[in-house]
């Protein structure tokens, strides 16, 4: 009876869900709601409820468990015959591209994981996505009459100003009541999330402001929230001028600002993370990107948001994973990373010969793990690394490193992707097997 009751009130939950977006789509058919009315109405109900789960469910389970038929129900309402009517209709009238349904509950979840059920954590991320984002989108439509490119259409610098309001408020008084940050804190913290949750926010793309927007609150938070007011202005100063600097140099290399703002975006939140010598591998992706899209270009529309994309999940992904087990994911990561790297770096060399190429290839896989390794060296000793993290990191070169010599290809279509998913099967089977049987605290 205790596994039953939860259950069944996950069930309901979502029978409750999917018999409110019937009604929106009813209540939009006889007053004529325009398809973005009616998705921001589901977006800011269903968000409300997210932010409720922590106090409607005791463990977290039940949680994922709900999350987890969120997702089959939202697969079954993109089907042809269910998408056009009743709550299928009252998600996807809006004719765009966008994978925000399911990045919303994977938000959710992650949010859950990584604030540990505190409650400025938890509630602050979710709010800015709820109301913020939604006020934006409402602004934007009714009152935007300035409009920025991005790349899947365009943006309203009114919606963007609402935003930015909108987090501020939402951002001072979870502060004031949910912590006991000092009042000057208070003011620097909610501008500077606001700043940086505009921008993202901005420059996301088919949805993924539903999984960016929360996660980039949450890890400014759990970051900088004990901070001293000279440390955060240090740090919103240094934020604005990279933000100056990325631009000047996007310009500069005929990059549009708005990928200038994505990468900006991700290195801030990795160094926020972690320390500088994590994130080398994730810079020289970065790089390697650019060089493979320009000596030999996939079909992808915007392949420099696919990059940061790609890094965002095995970030996450991978911080999520060290939350979850207890067990140090960071040589998963970088043997993911320099999976990746090496991907690319054949790929961008795929013009030139076999040889060539393979005496690349065999130079990479020897070089890459004493580098990661030096990089290591540079964390505190105390930390518990995977063992046999080298001969993890050769064995995901070696995979992804034959697989973009034999068959480049392959990697024309959907690149970032399949990289990804390349890179990550051998260090997710051996941080698998070592998260199993290592024994010891949360690191």
């Amino acid at each position: 009876m205790a596994l039953l009751g939860p259950i069944l009130l996950a069930a309901l939950s979502i029978a409750g869900l999917l018999g409110f977006m019937m009604l929106v789509r009813r209540r939009a058919e006889a007053a004529c709601w325009s398809a973005e009315l009616q998705r921001k109405i589901v977006h800011v109900v269903t968000g409300l409820f997210a932010i409720c789960l922590p106090y409607v469910f005791s463990e977290n389970w039940p949680v994922y468990l709900l999350l987890g038929l969120a997702v089959l129900a939202m697969a079954a309402m993109r089907l042809p015959a269910l998408r056009s009517k009743g709550a299928g209709a009252a998600l996807h009238s809006v004719e765009r591209q966008s994978y925000g349904d399911f990045l919303i509950v994977a938000a959710v979840g992650l949010v859950l994981l990584l604030s540990q059920r505190d409650p400025l954590l938890y509630i602050l991320p979710l709010a800015v996505l709820t109301l913020g984002d939604a006020a934006a989108a409402l602004a934007g439509s009714a009152y935007g009459r300035r409009f920025i490119a991005v790349e899947d259409g365009q943006k309203s610098l009114e919606g963007s100003a609402v935003l930015f309001l909108v987090t501020v408020i939402l951002s001072m008084t979870c502060l004031l009541l949910l912590s006991g940050i000092s009042r000057e804190n208070v003011v620097i913290l909610a501008f500077l999330i606001a700043t940086f949750s505009t921008f993202v926010e901005a420059d996301s793309w088919r949805g993924f402001d539903n999984l960016f927007l929360p996660l980039a609150v949450l890890i400014i938070l759990r970051e900088h929230r004990t901070s001293s007011a000279e440390d955060l202005i240090t740090l919103f100063a240094t934020y604005l001028g990279a933000l100056a600097l990325f631009h000047a140099t996007a310009r500069r290399f005929g990059l549009p600002t708005q990928i200038a703002r994505a990468y900006l975006a991700a290195i801030f939140l990795l160094l926020s993370v972690t320390a500088t010598q994590n994130v080398v591998f994730c810079v020289l992706m970065l790089l390697l990107h650019l060089v493979a899209e320009r000596k030999s270009p996939s079909a992808s529309a915007h392949p420099e948001l696919d990059a940061v994309a790609a890094l965002a999940a095995l970030s996450f992904g991978w911080l999520a994973a060290g939350n979850a087990t207890g067990f140090n994911a960071l040589d998963a990561f970088g043997a993911s990373l320099a999976g990746i790297c090496v991907g690319l770096t054949m790929l961008a060399m795929s013009g030139l010969g076999l040889g060539t190429r393979l005496a690349a290839f065999l130079g990479l896989g020897v070089a890459m793990p004493p580098v990661w390794n030096w990089l290591m060296d540079f964390n505190p000793a105390e930390k518990h690394w995977a063992p046999q993290a080298g001969l993890v990191m050769i064995a995901s070169v070696a995979l992804v490193g034959m697989a973009t010599v034999t068959r480049p290809g392959v990697f024309y279509r959907y690149r970032m992707p399949r990289l990804g998913v390349l890179a990550v099967l051998l260090p997710a089977l051996a941080y698998a097997i070592s998260a199993a049987t290592f024994e010891g605290g949360k690191l």
